[in-house]
C-alpha cells in the first residue's frame, strides 16, 4: 500500500445518463473560438488557421445541476455553452475518417470565464489559465453514449439566462469538426479514453451574476443547468 502524506483527490468523473456508470476523466482540452461568429464577437478573424487550445484541470468539473460560488478574483464571470466530446480509444496521428471511432460519448457543457482575467492576459500576451481554468469552470451534464444517438455532426445549441435566450447555434456552425478536432489534437498528444473536449461556443457569451440561473441545451445531447451562489 502507497504511504501517501495524505489522502489522494478522488478520481474526476462524469454521470452516463441512464446509468450508474461513471465516466473517469483524465484530461480537459478546450477548443478555443471555434466558431465564426463568437470569434467576431472577441474581436477575432475567424479564418479556417489551425484550431488553438487550452486546458482545464479535471479538478474543475462541475456536475450540471450545481449550485457553485462566483469565482474567485473576477468581476465579470461569462458563460460559454458547448458541444463535450468524451474520448473512448487511444488516437494518435489519426485522421478525420478515423476519428470518429474514438468518440465514446456527448455531454453539454459551460466553459465559465473570467472575462476580465482573460482580455488582461491577452492584453499582456500571457497565458489565459487564470481566466480559464478555475474551481467549478468545466460544468457538465450526463453525457450520452454515442452508441446511442450516432455521431453528431449537426443539432441546436442554446443557453438561457434566468429564461431570457442568451446564445443560439448549431453544432454544425463550428469551424473546425469533432472528428478534424480530434485529429489535430491527435497530432500533439497521445489521445486517451477518459480525455473530454469541450469543442467551442456559439456567439452570444456574457456575464452572469450571484443568483442567476444559466440553463442550457444541445439537440439528441440534452440539457444542462447551474446556479450561481454569492462570492465567497
Amino acid at each position: 500500500m502507497t504511504d501517501y502524506v495524505f489522502p489522494p483527490a478522488s478520481q474526476a468523473a462524469v454521470a452516463v445518463r441512464g446509468s450508474s456508470h461513471l465516466f473517469p476523466v483524465r484530461r480537459i482540452f478546450c477548443v478555443g473560438r471555434n466558431y465564426a461568429a463568437h470569434a467576431r464577437e472577441m474581436g477575432s478573424d475567424p479564418s479556417r488557421e489551425p484550431p488553438f487550445y487550452f486546458n482545464k484541470a479535471p479538478a474543475h468539473l462541475a456536475a450540471s445541476g450545481s449550485t457553485v460560488a462566483y469565482a474567485l478574483g473576477t468581476h465579470n464571470l461569462h458563460y460559454e455553452m458547448e458541444l463535450v466530446v468524451a474520448i473512448g480509444q487511444r488516437a494518435l496521428r489519426v485522421t478525420p475518417e478515423q476519428a470518429a471511432a474514438c468518440v465514446w460519448g456527448y455531454a453539454c457543457g459551460l466553459d465559465m470565464t473570467r472575462r476580465d482575467l482573460q482580455n488582461g492576459a491577452k492584453q499582456a500576451g500571457r497565458p489565459w489559465d487564470f481566466g480559464k481554468d478555475f474551481e467549478n469552470a468545466a460544468v457538465i451534464s450526463p453525457l450520452v453514449p454515442v452508441s446511442e444517438v450516432g455521431l453528431l455532426g449537426q443539432g441546436r445549441i442554446e443557453l438561457s439566462v434566468n429564461g431570457e435566450l442568451k446564445q443560439q447555434g448549431d453544432v454544425s456552425d463550428m469551424i473546425w469538426s469533432v472528428p478534424e478536432v480530434i485529429a489535430n489534437l491527435s497530432a500533439y498528444y497521445h489521445l486517451q479514453p477518459g480525455d473530454l473536449i469541450y469543442t467551442g461556443t456559439p456567439e452570444g457569451v456574457g456575464p452572469v451574476q450571484p443568483g442567476d440561473v444559466i440553463t442550457g441545451q444541445i439537440e439528441r445531447v440534452g440539457e444542462i443547468a447551474l446556479t450561481m451562489g454569492p462570492s465567497l
